[in-house]
């Protein structure tokens, strides 16, 4: 698909009516931060989110990297249907998680990346549940040589090559953050309206690509670039102000169409 001409402009409010949202994580809903593990989710957070899905009828999901198990259990985000891993999992509020077995090879990379971070302050691997990340946020310098062992890694096991935001992620393949919302489109309640995606990140594309295809939209999210979103904004806290002021006008439509 053609990516979006520059420059794009902020979404209109209205682009919530009749949406079903799909929301990634980090860089998106918080702040990225140097180390993954010192994210917090504050409690007005979970209570915008709850009252987006209120006022959208149910029709809300996070589509994130991160592990289900880490939305559920770190941030507390149990209460909201959810895709981890880049498509690899899912899970519905009280169900448990739908997801493959993590793979030997996953932990063969992982044991090669803890060796070669041994002597090399700043970098970091990350343990997923699916999946291992190497970070080099800290440690930018080392850029290349985390660029060329991922690759490597990715050769010998098989696995396919994730790069991110001053990350590289190694993971099985056949899925993304695409066909994961192509996938929660086809269940009720969220097949009931048109994909709007908002995420931040290169991993996100495939998801603006997916709404895109599906009739919907997608928002980037943070510094422009070439991008399958339709719509911008600048940052996190945009993000959130857009959401905030959404509710308020989709629960002013409620009350407009009731009276």
């Amino acid at each position: 698909m053609a990516e979006i001409e520059r420059p794009l402009t902020p979404p209109p409010m209205t682009l919530l009516d009749g949406a079903t949202l799909f929301l990634d994580f980090d860089g998106t809903l918080v702040p990225l931060t140097d180390e993954p593990d010192s994210v917090v989710v504050d409690n007005e957070l979970r209570v915008l989110l709850a009252d987006l899905a209120e006022a959208l009828s149910g029709r809300l999901a996070i589509v994130s990297g991160r592990s289900v198990e880490t939305l559920r259990d770190r941030f507390g985000l149990g209460g909201f249907i959810l895709s981890g891993s880049h498509g690899l999992e899912f899970a519905h509020p009280g169900e448990p998680t739908r997801a493959p077995t993590r793979q030997h090879e996953v932990d063969i990379a992982e044991a090669e990346l803890e060796a070669f971070i041994a002597d090399k302050p700043g970098l970091r691997v990350e343990r997923k549940t699916l999946s291992v990340g190497l970070h080099f946020r800290k440690a930018p310098g080392f850029a290349d040589a985390c660029r060329t062992i991922a690759e490597a890694l990715a050769q010998e096991t098989g696995l396919y090559l994730q790069a991110g935001k001053m990350v590289y992620e190694l993971r099985p393949g056949g899925a993304d953050k695409g066909t994961a919302i192509r996938l929660l489109m086809q269940e009720l309640p969220l097949s009931t309206g048109l994909p709007l995606f908002f995420g931040d990140d290169v991993t996100d594309e495939d998801g603006f690509a997916a709404a895109a295809g599906l009739g919907g939209n997608g928002v980037l999210v943070g510094p422009d670039r070439r991008t399958d979103a339709q719509w911008h904004l600048e940052h996190v806290d945009a993000v959130r102000h857009y959401l905030s002021t959404s509710v308020a006008h989709l629960c002013g439509k409620v009350a407009l169409t009731s009276s």
